[in-house]
């Protein structure tokens, strides 16, 4: 149980510094911020990188993967928290069907 708290703690932490970094270098590039906006930005991508280096899983491929999942549900509910648009039916099922394939490529059991 430990573990599996370990793994969804740090997707958690790798998508908010990944999503994060990614909205203000469009932040700063799209909506005229300052700079600072931006050079914050690419130091959150640059921790995204880091944090991924943690999971205990064995393969890059794998783990790189299921963040790709993850993500889709993060950005889903960044952009209804932050952006104000609310998800649809479709968000949602897309959404239930990431973590699914995440949840079996991680977890499922192999030899």
């Amino acid at each position: 149980m430990i573990r599996i708290l370990n793994v969804i703690i740090l997707f958690l932490f790798a998508g908010l510094a990944e999503i994060g970094g990614g909205y203000l270098i469009w932040l700063w590039l799209r909506e005229g911020k300052p700079y600072y906006w931006g050079l914050a930005g690419g130091i959150a991508l640059a921790l995204y990188g880091v944090i991924a280096t943690f999971q205990t899983f064995p393969s890059f491929g794998r783990v790189y993967a299921a963040y790709g999942g993850v993500f889709i549900v993060l950005s889903v509910l960044w952009g209804w928290g932050i952006d104000r648009k609310t998800p649809d039916l479709y968000d949602w099922l897309g959404a239930v069907i990431c973590i699914l394939g995440v949840s079996v490529m991680l977890f499922a059991p192999r030899q």
